[in-house]
């Protein structure tokens, strides 16, 4: 009898693996939970296209509904799991009923972190992850009206960006010395504060809000920071980051740590794995475990999964990558840059079109670019092929350095 497989949670990663053991020839059942009741979506617009009223719900789809029938995919919508029996290899439903499975799939993954600020649960505070999340935010923008939002990531960004396209007042407060200061070198970090300060945005670094004020009627108006300074907000964001879904997997007794904790191979234990944003795995390209919140990883690992469960064993070796999108600033990723100690600039940085290439001991390892998706994609093959150190910085400094030609030289030879 073909094994089964059930996937808890319906997000790319999950959705992905599910798609991938049919396309490798699976021929078990496939039992895909979502607790969501939408069809599986793509998550990037919701701060986008989406936030912004051009994209329509119907192209935030993963896949048409007639996908999961004819891959004879079982997808449950609007339900979620409350236990994993992983001796009995079995999962209980909010319903009651029960699932057995041969292997499970983890890509539960994360929720926003909310902070514990007197009136964080005033009317107006929101946060940002999900399709009903984006809808609440939505219905919150108006032309005129005053946005707070707390965190300067990605997410934070995107939203203030999308916010004063739509004609409101926003201000950015970000606890950090700088915006994006996890992800992005400093050079980055200040051309984006640049162009969100030219676009009308407010950016306060190295502040904090103390408590949120309402209205009479429950509704936030008014922060207050910790310098005493008292701003407007109609409307709030909460995008300080995420927490990893991994209660389930706590109590199933797998080994858990910022995310499930699994191996190359992204197993948590037998039969068992888990991927995307709850995962914590092992990475050769950074050479420690991470845990990364992208759909690009999430993607990438349902193909590993799949294999894995295919007895077609591919350890997870992908380069992490990157994108945003703010105004007309196309920034990519690539590599894990954190913690470079020398980096070199290519381009046109008041212009809005060049790369950062950073480098730890004399070794490439990422690059930092806006607008020139090209250096982007190099810089993943080169770190992808693992033939070598790639370019070094002064050689990349020389003024006729040409990033296409090494490759292609480096291919050739």
């Amino acid at each position: 009898m073909p094994a089964s497989v059930v996937i808890v949670g319906a997000g790319p990663g999950g959705t992905g693996t599910a798609a991938a053991l049919r396309g490798r020839g699976f021929a078990g059942r496939i039992t895909l939970i979502g607790a969501e009741d939408a069809l599986p979506y793509q998550r990037p617009p919701l701060s986008k296209g989406y936030l912004a009223g051009t994209t329509p719900l119907a192209e935030l789809a993963l896949w048409p509904e007639s996908f999961f029938g004819s891959q004879d995919i079982d997808l449950i919508s609007g339900t979620s799991v409350t236990e994993i029996d992983t001796a009995g290899r079995r999962v209980t439903l909010s319903s009651g009923a029960g699932v057995p499975y041969d292997h499970l799939v983890l890509a539960t993954g994360a929720r926003p972190r909310r902070l514990p600020l007197p009136g964080a649960g005033l009317a107006g505070v929101c946060t940002l992850r999900d399709l009903r999340d984006a809808d609440e935010l939505r219905a919150g923008l108006s032309a005129g009206g005053h946005l707070l939002v707390l965190g300067g990531g990605f997410v934070g960004l995107e939203v203030a960006a999308t916010a004063r396209r739509l004609g409101m007042e926003v201000t950015v407060v970000e606890a950090g010395h700088r915006v994006m200061e996890r992800s992005a070198g400093e050079l980055l970090s200040g051309r984006l504060t640049e162009e969100h300060r030219r676009q009308g945005t407010r950016i306060l670094p190295r502040r904090e809000v103390r408590a949120l004020r309402g209205d009479g009627a429950g509704h936030v108006r008014v922060a207050e920071l910790d310098n005493g300074e008292r701003v407007a907000a109609d409307l709030v964001v909460m995008g300080v980051g995420v927490l990893p879904r991994t209660e389930l997997a706590a109590d199933a007794g797998l080994p858990v740590g910022d995310g499930v904790v699994v191996d190359r191979l992204l197993r948590a234990g037998p039969g068992v794995y888990a991927l995307g944003d709850c995962a914590r795995f092992p990475s050769r390209p950074a050479g420690r475990r991470l845990r990364l919140e992208s759909v690009q990883n999430a993607s990438d690992q349902a193909r590993t999964v799949a294999a894995g469960i295919c007895r077609e064993p591919e350890p997870y070796t992908a380069v992490p990558w990157f994108w945003t999108e703010q105004y007309g600033l196309r920034v990519q990723l690539a590599g894990i840059t954190a913690g470079h100690d020398r980096a070199v600039v290519k381009g046109d940085v008041a212009g809005g079109r060049f790369s950062v290439f950073c480098f730890r001991r004399d070794r490439l390892v990422g690059t930092e670019s806006v607008n020139r998706p090209a250096d982007h994609m190099i810089t993943r093959r080169l770190l992808a092929d693992g033939a070598g150190p790639g370019p070094g910085p002064d050689e990349v400094a020389r003024p006729d350095f040409d990033l296409k030609e090494y490759h292609l030289a480096r291919t050739a030879g």
